[in-house]
């Protein structure tokens, strides 16, 4: 089956061939006719399956047919975070090339007077996040009672980041008489509840089972010590022939000294996380994808939505809280029928969340241990050449020497203050009143050492949802399309 099969008009079919595709992946071929033929869709699928251009293809055409009118968009599509807005534009300015059509991005981070001049001209395509659709339209700059077409991407993560009541608050604005597709990867009660209330005869399209991890990525469980966590992923990334990696961490702290550490012993990575603003966060990503780094070490505002082709390992360096964290997390490899490997330290303390993630997926992930997860990936004889390069030796002295320095260190100085401590003692009455002063000197150390307690309470909190765009505005947001 081709494009050409599934009923695309001519335009539409010329700018999907000059992107590079030619035969619609399963999710599309199923979903782009009902969605021309005016049914309501519930779509599941994992990210990396394509659902993107299963509906904006189909929408193009819709959208060919009919006019915009001031302030009254003529379909709707929310988006749980501004990154994934962001590619979703992306993907009209691809594909609608050549057809005229407005667009219109509702995010933070962007000049709110833009996105109000552009509702002005009237907008066939609305791309928006829940909150900011909500403050425009709680101002009366915006009317959706014209919009016939409302897209619900990522519902499962709207329901992770609480956006559910503005959604359901949304749809009882919009016409009853409308299209309505709806699209997740996991289909949780809330979400079937919501389907079944705004949806009408919705024709259900599963390409794989509700969270599920594609059949392309081998999963491994790595038996681990905390304390030896990042030797072991050392060790790892040096004996794995990795083109581009990802690894995932629970907090943002983990992210910054993971970074630093693999930079020390030679690594080209790189980070993004919540504290992170938008145009640094794009610009690490340009990096991650022109091959500048190899390695990005991410907390979860980065596991949706992050489309970056050929990542051959995922790490996930924290057992993730969530069970549907776990199947995002590792849906960043083994994309578009590629394969991927994707590894998961766990120490004992994750048993209940490993546990979890078990029951959601609905399989058993092999169980490693950390000697037999570094056999398990040593290079081939054609990767064999790559050793040479000198990072084997240099790499040598933190595998050795880090276990020695973590141990003893909170000792040494223990022991190290307690003669100290008492020469003073047995001297004060030789040396004068200064000499008194040394014992005082301590005093010092529980003020020095409250200051990373309260840094560490900080950053032991939770990342919270994360919606990014605080930077400049990518050339592709630019509102409408070239003829």
């Amino acid at each position: 089956m081709t494009f050409a099969d599934l009923g695309l008009s001519d335009e539409l079919l010329r700018a999907v061939t000059e992107s590079g595709y030619d035969t619609p992946t399963p999710i599309q071929a199923q979903a782009i006719p009902s969605v021309l033929m005016m049914r309501d869709i519930i779509g599941i699928a994992q990210t990396g399956t394509g659902k993107t251009a299963s509906f904006v293809l189909p929408m193009i055409d819709i959208l060919a047919h009919g006019r915009s009118r001031a302030r009254m968009p003529r379909s709707l599509i929310l988006e749980p975070t501004r990154e994934l807005a962001a590619q979703v534009a992306e993907n009209f300015e691809k594909y609608g090339k050549y057809h005229k059509l407005s667009m219109a991005l509702l995010i933070g981070g962007v000049s709110m007077g833009d996105q109000l001049a552009a509702l002005e001209k009237g907008v066939d395509v609305l791309i928006a996040t829940p909150g900011r659709l909500m403050d425009l339209f709680g101002r009366g700059k915006i009317m959706l009672n014209g919009c016939s077409l409302l897209v619900i991407d990522e519902a499962d993560r709207m329901l992770d980041m609480g956006f559910i009541p503005d959604i359901e608050e949304i749809c009882t604005k919009l016409p009853a008489q409308r299209q309505t597709l709806l699209f997740s990867a996991t289909m949780p009660p809330v979400i079937k509840k919501l389907a079944d209330k705004f949806l009408s005869n919705p024709k259900s399209i599963e390409v794989a089972r509700p969270a599920s991890a594609s059949i392309n990525i081998t999963q491994r469980l790595v038996k681990v010590d905390s304390r030896k966590k990042r030797d072991t992923l050392a060790k790892m990334l040096r004996e794995a022939d990795v083109t581009s990696a990802v690894i995932f961490c629970n907090r943002k702290t983990t992210v910054r000294d993971l970074n630093k550490s693999l930079q020390r012993d030679g690594f080209k990575s790189g980070e993004i996380h919540g504290d992170i603003d938008q145009g640094s966060r794009i610009a690490e990503l340009e990096r991650f994808r022109a091959g500048t780094v190899n390695i990005l070490v991410a907390s979860d505002v980065a596991a949706r939505g992050l489309d970056i082709k050929g990542v051959s390992h995922v790490f996930n360096y924290d057992a993730p809280w969530h069970p549907d964290d776990y199947v995002h997390r590792i849906g960043r490899t083994g994309r578009a029928g590629a394969s991927g490997v994707a590894y998961t330290f766990v120490t004992e303390a994750d048993a209940e969340a490993i546990d979890n993630i078990q029951k959601l997926i609905g399989t058993k992930i092999e169980v490693v241990g950390a000697a037999q997860a570094i056999a398990e990936i040593e290079p081939t004889e054609e990767a064999a050449p790559r050793a040479p390069r000198g990072r084997k030796p240099r790499a040598a002295k933190p595998v050795i020497e880090t276990p020695v320095a973590d141990e003893p260190v909170a000792e040494k100085p223990r022991a190290a203050r307690q003669p100290r401590a008492q020469k003073p003692r047995e001297e004060a009455p030789r040396v004068q009143a200064p000499r008194q002063e040394a014992p005082a000197r301590p005093a010092v150390a529980p003020r020095a050492a409250e200051a990373p307690a309260r840094q560490r309470r900080n950053d032991h909190q939770d990342d919270g949802p994360d919606e990014g765009w605080n930077g400049p505005v990518p050339e592709f947001l630019n509102f409408g399309f070239d003829a």
